[in-house]
């Protein structure tokens, strides 16, 4: 048996498997596949220890077809030629080719004709979005499922398995306080391999009780985790789905959920993601409706950088809340890119020739910088002479967004404007 309470505790069929309902619950898509023995090779992405390897295990023993492992970083094409030659004796076989996003282009091409032939069914597993991360050639020929952070009760009842389990857990009776499991579901963060790894060496590491029975408490699993589990892949989706559901609540003006989000990077230690993106979304979703808020933004995340964690959590509180609760506009944003719309679909336009620079030898002989009005001279400040190309001429990008005092005075001075313009 092995040691590790993880490999003890993988699922042997596909009822076995923990969550993932929308893919092994009844009449669902994998079950369906097993049940009806019409496997077909997949890739299986999201965050660690959700039940990649799990459910690839389980298909093999649903199925009774043999199964391998292969890891793409470190093993080796030979070791995929011994695997390849195994299946074609056999009758085929599950293979999990984990980290299948760094596989090298000889090993898939190897791999190709195998999943074309049916003798191995792969599975591959990554923390990556295959869709971004994984070749089109090996896309292609494989279905893409993605697996979801197991919630609390799922992570309670796996441990409530194990304790039970008296073959695959533990031979001794095991007492878990409640708080300790509560702990041990939250703190992992749905990640049941580490779920299982901290009841492992909590419990391990508990002396017996005269009845040969081990008792663990709060802070016994609090000492065999050390600190929270709440962390993140940075070059994961979960990383970049944290910060799109930060910016999205900001500009929703949630201020409780952009707290939260926020909170996940402050856990995560990630202060530099969180300085980028709540600097672009003071300017991209707060813009011209409270200009100082961006100034309070970029001072207060210089500071936090250079004071770094613990304390540059305060400072991260008082941006988010600023902007969250201010008033939103993406009028400058759209403005800008409704000008790079024309600017693409139009190309470099003929500057007018007023507007064209008048400093250097023999730009007057060529009409530059003729007529131009300098607006200083004008008692208003303001002239009326054309700055756009004339196939522009017309164009209007920025429409004031009235939820700002200052963008309401920028509006009415460009209403002006525009009224002198006619």
């Amino acid at each position: 048996m092995p040691d590790n309470l993880a490999l003890r505790m993988r699922p042997r069929n596909i009822s076995e498997v923990i969550g993932q309902e929308h893919l092994v619950g009844e009449g669902k898509i994998i079950r369906r596949m097993v049940e009806a023995n019409m496997l077909s090779s997949m890739i299986l992405y999201g965050p660690p220890g959700i039940g990649k390897t799990s459910i690839a295990s389980a298909i093999a023993g649903t199925t009774q077809y043999a199964f391998r492992t292969f890891n793409a970083t470190v093993d080796t094409k030979k070791r995929l030629q011994e695997i390849a030659e195994e299946a074609k004796f056999s009758g085929g076989l599950v293979l999990l080719l984990d980290e299948i996003h760094r596989l090298d282009k000889t090993k898939q091409d190897f791999l190709l004709p195998l999943l074309e032939n049916g003798n191995i069914i792969m599975i591959g597993a990554t923390t990556e979005n295959p869709f971004f991360s994984v070749t089109p050639a090996i896309r292609s020929r494989v279905q893409i499922f993605g697996l979801e952070p197991l919630d609390n009760d799922d992570i309670k009842s796996a441990i409530q398995t194990a304790i039970s389990d008296k073959e695959r857990g533990f031979a001794f009776d095991v007492h878990l306080d409640s708080a300790a499991l509560d702990f041990i579901a939250t703190a992992t963060n749905g990640d049941l391999r580490s779920a299982y790894n901290s009841l492992d060496l909590a419990v391990m590491s508990t002396q017996e009780e005269t009845d040969g029975s081990r008792h663990i408490t709060l802070d016994t699993v609090e000492n065999s985790l050390q600190r929270s589990y709440i962390t993140m892949d940075k070059d994961g989706d979960g990383h970049y789905d944290v910060l799109s559901a930060l910016q999205k609540s900001i500009r929703g003006s949630d201020v409780n959920a952009s707290l939260h989000y926020a909170a996940r990077l402050v856990e995560a230690g990630d202060l530099p993601s969180l300085a980028r993106r709540l600097t672009v979304i003071a300017y991209e979703d707060i813009g011209l409706a409270n200009p100082d808020a961006q100034i309070h933004t970029v001072t207060a995340l210089e500071a936090a950088q250079k004071i770094g964690f613990p304390e540059a959590r305060i400072l991260i509180a008082n941006v988010v809340i600023d902007l969250a609760l201010s008033p939103k506009s993406n009028s400058a944003y759209m403005a800008m890119d409704a000008a790079l719309a024309d600017l693409r679909t139009s190309g470099n336009l003929p500057i007018p020739r007023h507007l064209r620079d008048g400093h250097y030898a023999g730009s007057k002989d060529l009409g530059n910088a003729q007529d131009y009005k300098y607006p200083h001279a004008y008692p208003e400040k303001w002239v009326k002479q054309q700055y756009l190309p004339d196939k522009l001429k017309k164009a209007n990008y920025f429409d004031a967004n009235e939820t700002g005092k200052y963008e309401r005075a920028l509006g009415a001075n460009k209403d002006r404007i525009d009224k002198l313009s006619q």
